[in-house]
């Protein structure tokens, strides 16, 4: 208990202001307190109560500003305004969609497996709320330092393939079940090179605590896997199924996907989970290759985290804006051919790096980064060589074939039906 009290600045600032006898809290300049003396456990479940919330209510009101500046970027990228009606600048636009959906129907299936159907949206939001109890959004704060964080998170975030396959199955639709194998599909051959793309980051610290990682950045990791931080970024936005892998709500296709037959406060929790996810995604990418909360000493730490998060929610929100949707055996053969042999690339290279100076300072990482630059613009390259579209070898060729109109040309009389004398259709 001394050391979490000594290393964590939230947990020593609510529990030595409850607990009144606490010998660490004395010992440390704290004098007053609520609890008397034997009652320490107490004190530690109030405040291990207080810390959960005030956790869980900062990442509701952070989704509630990520939904408004997103939609006013969106509103900027598409020249139009965005949200203005509600409060100033349309800021309590999000409140009031709650209230709306709270107030619609909430319809059950005939068929669905009632248990599955009301457990689904369950599973999506809170193991996105576990993974915050990890991540460090400043020095000494955060819930607990896992000495295996990466490797919780990993697992945490893997459970969303199962709650999508649940939505879908649990509803009974053809539609929903066939959307929840297809995104299951993508989930899984995304969670595989995202897995990867961190192991040059944890070799490069030694560590899997992501407190440890942030300590141990020297410079930004960015700089020194940007191989790992192209697939870790785009496995991410696969997994969160943002655009252009958004394959798991692809409306033109099917409908609302596994989403089809849900409604109300139901259907709120799936996308309070996917924008949750995306806030998630940002603090872990902060926390990995953007050196976390680090920054120049005379500003507090929260505030440098926070800038990075928001320029990170920035690029998740510009990426989805200027790039179409992929067909399904495009976006799985870019997992599969493109980011696995990426990962292997640049796994391949930091192992090699680590073998020659096993604890690296800052002049080997600013070395490392001059190799992993070149070799990451090179192997994107080939990639994109191998992936990208065939171009045809005879264009032609290709003139003189029959195309179907446009709607503004007149219909050739070849594409009419024609009547013989015996009034049969040609």
């Amino acid at each position: 208990m001394s050391n979490l009290l000594v290393e964590n600045m939230i947990w020593r600032n609510i529990y030595c202001n409850v607990s009144k006898s606490s010998s660490d809290c004395i010992d440390m300049g704290y004098s007053f307190g609520v609890i008397p003396s034997g009652f320490e456990w107490l004190a530690f479940i109030l405040s291990a109560i207080s810390i959960i919330g005030l956790f869980i209510n900062g990442v509701l009101g952070g989704v509630i500003v990520l939904i408004w500046g997103e939609r006013r970027l969106f509103g900027r990228f598409q020249n139009r305004t965005g949200p203005n009606r509600w409060g100033p600048y349309g800021i309590l636009t999000p409140v009031a969609d709650a209230i709306k959906t709270m107030f619609k129907e909430d319809i059950l299936p005939k068929d669905a497996d009632r248990l599955l159907y009301n457990l689904a949206p369950i599973m999506v939001v809170v193991p996105v709320l576990i993974v915050f109890s990890v991540i460090p959004v400043g020095l000494g704060s955060y819930i607990v330092d896992l000495n295996i964080g990466i490797l919780f998170v990993l697992a945490v975030t893997s459970i969303s393939s199962l709650s999508v396959l649940t939505a879908g199955w649990s509803s009974g639709n053809r539609i929903a079940i066939l959307s929840a194998l297809r995104s299951v599909a993508l989930l899984i051959s995304y969670e595989i090179p995202m897995g990867l793309a961190v192991i040059g980051v944890i070799m490069l610290s030694g560590s899997l605590s992501l407190g440890t990682i942030v300590e141990s950045q020297q410079i930004p990791y960015i700089l020194v896997q940007p191989l790992g931080f192209f697939v870790f970024f785009l496995a991410a936005m696969a997994e969160m199924a943002r655009a252009p892998f958004d394959l798991t709500e692809a409306e033109s296709e099917l409908a609302a996907g596994h989403l089809n037959d849900y409604s109300s406060m139901k259907f709120a929790l799936f996308f309070l989970g996917e924008f949750m996810a995306e806030l998630a995604t940002a603090a872990i990418v902060t926390t990995l290759f953007l050196g976390g909360w680090k920054g120049p000493g005379f500003i507090p730490t929260e505030f440098w985290f926070g800038a990075k998060l928001v320029f990170v929610l920035f690029l998740i929100v510009w990426f989805r804006m200027t790039l179409p949707r992929l067909r399904v055996d495009q976006v799985l053969q870019f997992a599969w051919k493109g980011l696995f042999e990426l990962t292997m690339v640049n796994i391949i290279t930091t192992a090699i790096f680590i073998f020659i100076w096993p604890e690296p300072g800052l002049r080997e990482l600013l070395i490392l980064a001059a190799i992993n630059w070149p070799v990451a613009i090179i192997s994107i390259w080939g990639v994109s060589k191998i992936l990208g579209t065939k171009q045809y070898e005879n264009i032609e060729s290709l003139k003189n074939e029959n195309a179907y109109p446009y709607s503004f040309k007149t219909l050739p009389s070849e594409f009419y039906h024609q009547k013989s004398e015996g009034g049969k259709i040609k």
